[in-house]
């Protein structure tokens, strides 16, 4: 076993373990135990638990992201005043300022993209599993927490006639090579869509007025055409399991953008606002927003405020004024 093969083990085994867990209850009531919905039914139980499991680091990163977002006007600054400074005292000076903002504000860049380097292992250890069961099977063996029994029932199981072990590029020697071209297509599709959604959705919605006109919404909007592009691409070469588990995962990451969005948005973001406004049409006080300075906090109690005032001015009846009238 090569170096990159020890690391991973433990995560090829405590994957593989999750889906014989779901796999094995849901055949206790009743599943057919070689069906391949069975298998992808344990698929998205294994997204369900390390999602689940990922809820805290979540919350950690929206405190990062806004973290980050709050210290763009002061960043902005910074790069100001060292602008066109290149030698090295200059770059020091420059970069010890950086770091003061980033542990004022408690954040870093790399805390964003947490959940995500957290989730990766995972991924490749569910890659290395799946693209491994054609190759386990053959060599009479089971794969991870696998027995040679269960790879033998998930390499002959399918989903609209696709082995949930083929994928598009390599195809598969059971047949259906229709079947995988089109669910692998669409899944792709449907994957990489929901990735470019989410990341649409924090732009429009969850992000102020300065963190827009910042150089780290450059970034951003790079990450929102280059991610789904790169999945696209390697989505050619993932299994059917891979892809349903990849297509899961993002589909959780939307919906729970779209709640946070909706109920802890931005401090400054559209979001944010629409939110006021919603509590002082139904009455209720302004919520203090996640990651939200005490400054920030202020104003949106002040922009509730307002817009009950607006709120309650509108539904208020304009009473007619008499009109004097002129004696004869």
């Amino acid at each position: 076993m090569d170096f990159f093969g020890t690391i991973m083990f433990p995560f090829k085994w405590l994957v593989s373990a999750i889906m014989v867990g779901f796999h094995d209850g849901l055949s206790t009531i009743g599943l057919p135990a070689a069906n391949g919905w069975t298998w992808t039914l344990s698929i998205i139980g294994l997204v369900l638990v390390i999602r689940a499991a990922l809820i805290p680091v979540f919350v950690k990163q929206i405190k990062a992201q806004r973290g980050m977002q709050l210290l763009q006007p002061d960043l902005k600054k910074m790069q100001d005043k060292y602008k066109g400074k290149t030698d090295q005292l200059s770059r020091q000076a420059m970069a010890q300022e950086q770091m003061a903002l980033y542990k004022k504000h408690g954040t870093n860049p790399f805390s964003a993209c947490l959940p995500m380097l957290i989730q990766m292992p995972f991924f490749f250890a569910l890659f290395q599993v799946l693209s491994g069961i054609s190759t386990a099977k053959a060599g009479g063996q089971g794969i991870g927490a696998m027995s040679l029994e269960q790879v033998k029932q998930f390499d002959e199981s399918s989903i609209f006639g696709a082995p949930l072990s083929a994928s598009l590029l390599h195809g598969s020697t059971a047949g259906g090579e229709v079947a995988v071209w089109i669910l692998s297509i669409v899944m792709i599709l449907a994957m990489t869509a929901s990735q470019f959604i989410t990341q649409k959705q924090i732009m429009a919605k969850n992000m102020s007025e300065e963190a827009m006109a910042s150089p780290f919404m450059k970034q951003q909007k790079m990450m929102l055409y280059i991610l789904p592009i790169v999945f696209g691409v390697g989505g050619i070469n993932f299994p059917i399991g891979v892809l349903i588990y990849w297509t899961t995962t993002n589909l959780w990451t939307m919906a729970q953008q779209f709640f946070v969005i909706r109920r802890m948005p931005t401090p400054g973001s559209p979001a944010a606002k629409a939110l006021a406004e919603r509590r002082a049409a139904k009455g209720l006080p302004a919520l203090p927003l996640l990651g939200a300075k005490k400054a920030d906090a202020e104003a949106a109690a002040s922009a509730s405020a307002s817009a009950a005032a607006a709120v309650e001015a509108r539904s208020q009846r304009v009473q007619p004024q008499r009109k004097n009238r002129k004696r004869k």
